[in-house]
C-alpha cells in the first residue's frame, strides 16, 4: 500500500521528477549567469576571434628580402650573339664566383666563340679538375669543353700581386703533361702531342696544342693564374664538326691583367 502511494506520487500530474527538477535548477543557474554578465559570451567570442586573425596576420607577413651583393656562386648566363658565322659568345659573368679561396686576383673574364646548340652543364668539385674547373659546356653532336682556372702557385713561387705569363710558368710540353689527368682523366703517352705552337694574343703567350684522340687544348696566363680550355670529341664528331672544334679553342681569349 505505502509502496503504491509512492509510485502515485512519484507519477502523479503537476509535481515534477528530481531529474526534471535537476534540469531546472541547472537552466535557472545559466539564466542567472547570463543575467548577470549579459556581454561575457559576446566578449569571449570577439577576444577569440581578434587573436586569431592576429596570428594569421603573423603568420602571413614576412621581412623584406634584402640583397646582399657580392660574389655569385653558381651558373650564370654568359653568352651573347650570334655572330656573323652564327656563333654565340660566352663572356665569364662579372661576379661569378671561383673555387679558388681568398686573397687571389679577380679571375678575368675569358671569352670564346660556341656554337649555338652547345649548352652550359654543371661543374662538380667532385671533377677530376676539383674546383679550378670554372665552367663545362657540352653538346652530344659535336663534343665536350672545360675550362681551368688553377692559381700559379701550383707552378711557382710567387707573390700574390704578381702578373706573369704562361711562359713564365713551364715550357709547353711540361705543362700540358702535368695538366693532361685532370683534363683527359689520363697521363700523356710519348707520341700523344700531335701538334704545339706557341702563338700571341693582346699581348699574352698562348700555348696551342693538338692530340690525339682528337682532344684540342690552349694555355694562357696573366695576374697569378693559369687559365686553360680543353675541347675534345669522337671520331664520328670529328668527322662531321673538326672545324667548329677547332675554332672553339682558336678563339680563347683572356684579357690581360692590367697593373695599377
Amino acid at each position: 500500500m505505502q509502496a503504491a502511494l509512492q509510485r502515485t506520487i512519484a507519477a502523479a500530474p503537476g509535481q515534477p521528477s528530481r531529474r526534471e527538477r535537476h534540469s531546472t535548477v541547472s537552466a535557472a543557474s545559466r539564466n542567472t549567469a547570463e543575467a548577470a554578465h549579459p556581454a561575457a559570451g559576446g566578449l569571449d567570442r570577439r577576444a577569440f576571434l581578434s587573436a586569431a586573425a592576429a596570428v594569421a596576420v603573423s603568420a602571413a607577413w614576412q621581412p623584406p628580402a634584402l640583397a646582399i651583393q657580392g660574389l655569385v656562386a653558381g651558373r650564370i648566363p654568359g653568352v651573347s650573339g650570334p655572330d656573323a658565322e652564327g656563333n654565340m659568345t660566352y663572356t665569364r659573368p662579372e661576379g661569378k664566383s671561383g673555387g679558388h679561396g681568398v686573397g687571389w686576383s679577380e679571375i678575368q673574364r675569358y671569352s670564346f666563340k660556341v656554337p649555338p646548340s652547345w649548352q652550359e652543364v654543371p661543374v662538380s668539385i667532385a671533377d677530376l679538375g676539383g674546383t679550378e674547373i670554372d665552367l663545362r659546356y657540352n653538346s652530344a653532336d659535336e663534343g665536350t669543353l672545360q675550362v681551368v682556372v688553377a692559381p700559379v702557385l701550383r707552378f711557382k713561387d710567387v707573390g700574390i700581386n704578381s702578373n706573369i705569363t704562361v711562359e713564365d710558368l713551364a715550357p709547353p710540353e711540361n705543362l700540358i703533361a702535368g695538366f693532361a689527368p685532370e683534363l683527359f682523366g689520363v697521363p700523356l703517352n710519348e707520341g700523344d702531342v700531335l701538334d704545339m705552337q706557341v702563338v700571341q694574343k693582346d699581348g699574352l703567350p698562348y700555348y696551342i696544342y693538338e692530340l690525339t684522340r682528337h682532344r684540342l687544348v690552349t694555355a694562357t696566363a696573366t695576374g697569378n693564374r693559369l687559365y686553360m680550355l680543353a675541347v675534345r670529341c669522337n671520331s664520328l664528331q670529328w668527322r662531321k664538326s673538326g672545324d667548329k672544334i677547332t675554332k672553339i679553342r682558336d678563339s680563347f681569349r683572356v684579357p690581360p691583367k692590367v697593373d695599377v
